[in-house]
């Protein structure tokens, strides 16, 4: 059961993260999906809200680092796919960040361009696309796959 939401601006982009950031406990991965200025970092930072990150920690894209960690109630994991495009850069990431770890750990694992890294991902998961309507309005649907998922994309709330 999809839920498609739609954001009117950046503050309602926050505000749907940060709603859904409220309802997580810990433990799941959310991987996200759109082009290049969809909204995919906005939408972490509301995550980042509403799971308590402190706000003088600003959440930022990762895509030099691969990976950012932020405290909250519970710990968000902030990964970026972008700049991976090689067999070589993904087991990188498998091995060298230990990205298993972080998927079944007890924090709240979110995946930045979810799609390029798609074997790495668990078989159940949020995933959610991002799409550019118009100079602020995007299209956000989330695709719950797992019982667990469609739970938490019912609770979501529009703003």
């Amino acid at each position: 059961m999809k839920k498609e939401l739609l954001s009117k601006s950046s503050a309602m982009t926050v505000e749907v993260g940060k709603r859904l950031g409220h309802t997580l406990q810990g433990g799941e991965v959310l991987g996200l999906v759109g082009e290049l200025g969809a909204g995919k970092t906005t939408f972490v930072k509301g995550i980042a809200k509403g799971l308590g990150v402190n706000h003088q920690h600003p959440v930022n894209s990762p895509s030099f680092v691969l990976m950012r960690e932020y405290e909250g109630r519970i710990p968000l994991y902030h990964f970026d796919a972008h700049r991976l495009t090689e067999a070589s850069d993904l087991l990188r990431l498998e091995q060298e960040i230990g990205l298993e770890e972080y998927l079944f750990g007890k924090g709240v694992s979110v995946l930045e361009w979810a799609d390029r890294i798609k074997s790495l991902l668990p078989k159940e998961y949020l995933r959610i696309e991002f799409q550019h309507l118009k100079e602020n309005e995007r299209s956000l649907t989330f695709h719950p796959l797992g019982e667990r998922y469609e739970k938490i994309v019912k609770a979501i709330k529009e703003p």
